[in-house]
């Protein structure tokens, strides 16, 4: 296995244009898995600009890259996908038909485990006992908006009906609902990020905006636009009032849904659900294929999906005495928190008790 394992701002501008045309032809290959915009190396090279410790592998057949695996590795050879805890899809970029042998793999990037929370269908080389399949809704769109809006309709008559009515009631109470899908001002990405902040402290979550790295990741992202990939912020008016809006990146096929948030002032007119359809509009007006709503329960992203992709959490391992050590630190902490996820009568008590951490944290 010819191997090159390289610091982001190593990576040739062939290289670039070789992975970025492996993630173009994806879909059309049977694997449009791999045109996720975490996958891309748009992606990989902003957050090798905003932490430490990022390398790409370049696995090449015949002096030409038939394979990229961008990750995080740690002084010991602890290694992680990149982006991990905040990317909705990891993996290797591949060629159609490439195979790799996982152990090998690991040791040739100098690592003795590599761990995913998001790891995309197709790669069986890293799979064992210890990954853990979990479902991402998505939206799909590619064969149009009206398309789309029937089949909604066909799940939940009464859920498009309500929520295109609040949307009429939004535009009479508040002003003119009118929605911007690639917006370019620097302050309604400010907003988004305020009221981010605000629901993780509602809910009792971590404040990811409260993580230098990540503001400065969503910065770079929102700034960095090539011909196959963006940050895309998309906000809703009314009047001039933003109410809701979406930061997350795209390639030409495929929206992330990343970063969704709204003014918790005007909750009763579901600005979220709304801006959720609006983007779901723009997307098919742009020939995309879907827009992943990432993993994780909501109800929100039941109403919307049309399907699940799957991804898969765990670690591939070679034998080693720092794979063993991590492996003992984590195992019995991701166990536990997907048992509870995994069962609603133990899941729900658990975000009720954060909803009213978060109401203390608010002064509410």
């Amino acid at each position: 296995m010819d191997v090159t394992v390289q610091h982001p701002h190593e990576l040739s501008d062939a290289d670039r244009v070789a992975w970025t045309e492996l993630q173009s032809a994806a879909p059309s290959r049977g694997a449009p898995q791999l045109a996720n915009p975490f996958l891309a190396p748009e992606f990989a090279l902003a957050v090798g600009r905003c932490r430490g410790g990022v390398r790409i592998a370049v696995i090449r057949e015949g002096g030409r890259p038939a394979a990229f695996l961008p990750f995080h590795r740690s002084p010991l050879g602890v290694g992680r996908a990149v982006g991990l805890g905040v990317s909705d899809a990891q993996g290797l970029v591949h060629r159609p038909g490439f195979r790799w042998d996982a152990r090998e793999l690991l040791g040739a990037c100098g690592l003795s485990v590599l761990e995913f929370d998001h790891l995309v269908d197709g790669q069986q080389p890293f799979h064992n006992a210890s990954l853990r399949p979990h479902a991402s809704p998505v939206i799909d769109v590619d064969q149009g908006y009206e398309a789309y809006l029937e089949r909604l309709r066909a799940q939940s008559p009464k859920f498009v009906r309500t929520t295109l009515a609040k949307e009429r009631k939004l535009g009479r109470d508040v002003g003119p609902v009118r929605y911007v899908h690639d917006e370019r001002d620097p302050e309604a990405l400010r907003t988004l990020a305020r009221w981010k902040s605000a629901q993780y402290r509602r809910t009792g979550r971590s404040d990811r905006f409260a993580q230098p790295w990540i503001v400065r990741l969503v910065r770079d992202l929102f700034h960095t636009r090539t011909d196959s990939f963006a940050g895309l912020l998309s906000v809703l008016y009314a009047g001039d009032r933003p109410i809701a809006a979406h930061f997350g990146p795209r390639t030409r096929s495929v929206l992330s849904c990343w970063f969704p948030a709204y003014d918790a002032e005007l909750a009763k007119y579901s600005p979220g659900l709304v801006l959720h359809l609006r983007m779901a509009e723009a997307a098919a007006a742009a020939s995309m294929a879907y827009l992943d709503m990432g993993r994780g329960k909501a109800e929100y992203k039941d109403s919307l999906k049309t399907r699940e992709l799957r991804v898969a959490e765990g670690w591939v391992m070679r034998p080693h005495p720092v794979a063993l050590g991590h492996w003992a630190c984590r195992a019995p902490v991701r166990a536990l928190r997907n048992a509870v996820l995994a069962r609603p009568e133990l899941r729900d008590p658990a975000d009720r008790l954060l909803k009213r951490v978060g109401r203390i944290r608010s002064g509410h």
